[in-house]
């Protein structure tokens, strides 16, 4: 009898540890809780202020503290570490806020992350200023990009996509209000084209004009026909289409001095035109010539380009640019559009020139990171913008097919836009036809 309670409780221990093992790697998020964030938790209570110490994130008390600590309370004066006011777990990792002393600021916890994640056995650790004097470190128990899976949530109000997800376990949203424009940059099969996908699915369920230049002949977004305004698939269209745009751009900046505001956000909900979002898939062929007669139609292009990326934010146009490179050699312009494009997502590239051109004017630390993406981990990228901070992401894998149900879906929110008329797609006989629209045309002014 004492034998088979001891076969059983071996075979129970045996059972347990094989099913923590396969958690671990088939369901981490269930694994961290059970087993990573109580250990992990535990190691950073009693670790922590040495831990702060050997990394230099201590600084000399006060000359009160120390005359208090020495001939009050008879002890050592020790160095002060960022205070401790919140502990938080959460299904990815643990979140610490810190109240920093007097001396220490967001960038020196930031020059000792690498640290902190060895220390505590942690996946990764990235620093958030919450407000001034305070920090959030939010540590990663475990990869989280290896299985990409958007975090539950209400969704962003206004003009604005969840797209991706962060190594921090957050989602990385794409907000067209605080970011009006961007440029993604990477090699082929680096994971642009799901990018993308995954940014025309969102918008597709929001009230906005969607306008596609796809100068591939049209076959990566002409899948996308029912829900679109307008698609260009040609250079010559693309001009064409622009030159429209800049009207468009024109017309609306009138509506804004007829009702004395300097944003369209500011016109009542009445008056307000759609927003528009251009979408442009392969930005290199439309600088590109073949022949000298080709000049003056790339000169319409950039020109038209850089007028919408300078100006069009306030009447509420976005451009959404996409490319494997766009540097200088693309010729005169391209480096003057790149400057107005304020958010940049660079996936893998084939040489550490093409991570400058995206990330080197807005976050020089991320050029190093977007060099190391793996091949084997397409939909991998480095997002930054012009504030300097930068965050590694991964896109969840969609298919095309997924992309266009959600196009047919919501035909129905193709707004009436008579300027782009010429411009409108032909959409498949087997898809359903637009229905009334849901959004406010533009307003004719006189």
């Amino acid at each position: 009898m004492t034998d088979l309670s001891m076969v059983l409780e071996a075979t129970g221990a045996l059972a347990g540890a094989g099913g923590l093992g396969y958690a671990k790697v088939r369901a981490p998020r269930v694994y961290w809780s059970l087993v990573g964030l109580p250990v992990t938790w535990g190691r950073f209570t009693l670790s922590y202020r040495s831990t702060m110490d050997v990394c230099g994130l201590t600084v000399q008390p006060s000359r009160l503290r120390a005359f208090v600590a020495r001939s009050l309370a008879r002890r050592e004066v020790l160095p002060v570490p960022p205070k401790v006011r919140r502990v938080r777990g959460t299904s990815t990792g643990l979140r610490v806020t810190l109240r920093l002393p007097a001396g220490l600021e967001p960038a020196d916890l930031v020059a000792a992350s690498e640290r902190l994640r060895h220390a505590w056995g942690v996946h990764s650790v990235t620093v958030a200023e919450t407000k001034p004097g305070y920090v959030e470190l939010r540590m990663t128990g475990y990869d989280v990009l290896r299985r990409v899976r958007l975090p539950r949530g209400a969704r962003p109000e206004g003009l604005a996509v969840p797209v991706a997800l962060r190594e921090d376990g957050t989602a990385f949203v794409r907000d067209y209000r605080k970011v009006p424009m961007a440029l993604t940059l990477g090699a082929n099969n680096s994971g642009k084209s799901v990018y993308q996908r995954n940014l025309i699915k969102g918008l597709a369920e929001l009230p906005v004009a969607l306008i596609g230049i796809d100068c591939k002949r049209g076959v990566e977004q002409s899948a996308y026909a029912p829900r679109l305004s307008a698609l260009a698939t040609t250079p010559d269209d693309a001009a064409s289409l622009l030159d429209v745009l800049v009207s468009e751009m024109e017309d609306r900046f009138d509506l804004l001095s007829l009702h004395g505001v300097s944003d369209v956000w500011e016109l009542p909900q009445a008056l307000r035109p759609v927003p528009i979002v251009v979408l442009v898939d392969e930005v290199a062929e439309l600088f590109l010539i073949s022949s000298k007669k080709d000049e003056e139609r790339r000169e319409r292009i950039v020109t038209a380009l850089i007028r919408l990326a300078q100006m069009a934010r306030a009447v509420g146009i976005h451009l959404e640019i996409c490319g494997q490179r766009f540097g200088s050699e693309l010729g005169k312009g391209a480096t003057m559009l790149r400057a107005q494009l304020t958010g940049r997502v660079v996936h893998r590239v084939n040489d550490k020139q093409t991570a400058e051109m995206g990330l080197a004017d807005v976050a020089p630390d991320a050029v190093i990171a977007a060099g190391l993406i793996p091949a084997e981990r397409p939909g991998t990228a480095v997002a930054a913008d012009s504030s300097g901070g930068w965050a590694k992401i991964r896109t969840p894998h969609t298919s095309r097919d997924e992309v266009v149900a959600v196009c047919r879906r919501f035909a129905h929110l193709v707004p009436d836009l008579p300027a782009l008329d010429p411009y409108r797609p032909h959409v498949p006989t087997d898809a359903p036809e637009p229905g009334p629209s849901l959004v406010k045309p533009l307003p004719v002014t006189e």
